[in-house]
């Protein structure tokens, strides 16, 4: 387990538990940690998304702070999920996103959703995020379809887009 996905998943274990937010010692602590940095926690169970909370812009003094914030509410603040229970627990998969700035773009063309994330926005603040490689989401136009749904933004309004990469760090990685 990388020490990314080693420090959501002690976080979010404590929290639950003791109701306490606490950053947890973490071996070897990747320098990375330091920099202020934005970042998405991803819960899964049984394969199935369970949780998913992050930020755009880093609001932490650093990236460990962000990931543990992000964490705790990604198991017990995303409102389309109930909290994470303690009987869940055993069986959560975490996976955590570090975020390259954003960068505008003009249209969808050579988008490539499997390595850039895409956010939708509106002139009055709604705006929609999807990160890069999730299943079943194969094209640009699907990408935007679901961004524009999570944003509640109807297709043919004025949107500006913009794209960022990100660095995935799952269970399955040292």
């Amino acid at each position: 387990m990388s020490a990314y996905t080693k420090l959501a998943k002690d976080t979010l274990e404590n929290y639950v538990k003791t109701g306490q937010i606490v950053i947890p010692p973490v071996d070897e602590e990747p320098e990375e940690f330091k920099e202020k940095k934005s970042c998405f926690v991803s819960l899964k169970k049984d394969g199935q998304l369970r949780g998913c909370i992050g930020t755009l812009q880093p609001y932490r003094d650093n990236l460990e702070e962000e990931i543990v914030m992000n964490a705790v509410s990604a198991g017990t603040r995303d409102p389309r999920f109930p909290a994470i229970t303690v009987d869940e627990l055993p069986e959560i998969q975490y996976s955590v996103d570090v975020l390259s700035e954003p960068e505008p773009i003009t249209s969808l063309e050579g988008h490539d959703v499997k390595k850039q994330g895409l956010i939708v926005s509106t002139r009055d603040g709604r705006s929609g995020v999807l990160l890069p490689d999730l299943d079943g989401v194969n094209t640009p136009e699907e990408q935007l379809l679901i961004c524009l749904q999570k944003g509640g933004i109807y297709p043919g309004e004025e949107v500006s887009l913009e794209t960022f990469t990100v660095e995935r760090h799952g269970e399955d990685d040292e």
